[in-house]
């Protein structure tokens, strides 16, 4: 009988404290954070030619897996250094969410890279993940024609990065 008693100031201290931790993580919004930029060499990933992208648009989007419905559930402009970032309220459990690229306002270079063209986020508490701030791989738009340059970059980086190759 002892113990019975013990072990409920204990439990009934624990739902006490734990309650208003599960009731904020439920109303906190998520924090993605991401970039764009433009792939000035058409490589597919980001160079010391890379330009980051101020004024680009982003949507955060997420498909139920059962349904296949996506819904927007946030949009951003990028700043400064082509970063991006936007509070997304909602838990969205096992749902599919990306980052999709929307616009690029740099007129040469407005072709999504198919390759990076959409970053994976993470949008739950179910996986025990405690922080609401997540990031995404940085996304990329193809400029129309590589820079001139390029070629000895590309010649530089298949040297895998003998300075003697540029």
């Amino acid at each position: 009988m002892e113990m019975a008693r013990s072990s409920v100031p204990l439990i009934a201290v624990l739902c006490v404290s734990l309650l208003p931790l599960a009731a904020m993580a439920i109303g906190t919004p998520f924090h993605i954070e991401g970039s764009v930029y433009c792939d000035t060499c058409r490589f597919g990933f980001e160079t010391v030619a890379t330009k980051y992208i101020t004024g680009a648009r982003v949507r955060i989007m997420c498909k139920d897996r059962v349904t296949l419905k996506q819904d927007v559930v946030g949009e951003a402009v990028t700043g400064h250094k082509g970063i991006y970032k936007v509070a997304v309220k909602g838990d969205r459990q096992d749902q599919q969410c990306f980052a999709k690229l929307v616009h690029s306002p740099l007129r040469k270079c407005q072709v999504p890279d198919p390759g990076r063209s959409t970053a994976t986020v993470i949008l739950t508490r179910s996986n025990g993940a405690a922080s609401t701030r997540h990031f995404a791989n940085a996304m990329g738009f193809f400029r129309e024609e590589p820079l001139r340059g390029c070629a000895a970059l590309r010649r530089y980086y298949l040297a895998d990065g003998d300075s003697r190759a540029i």
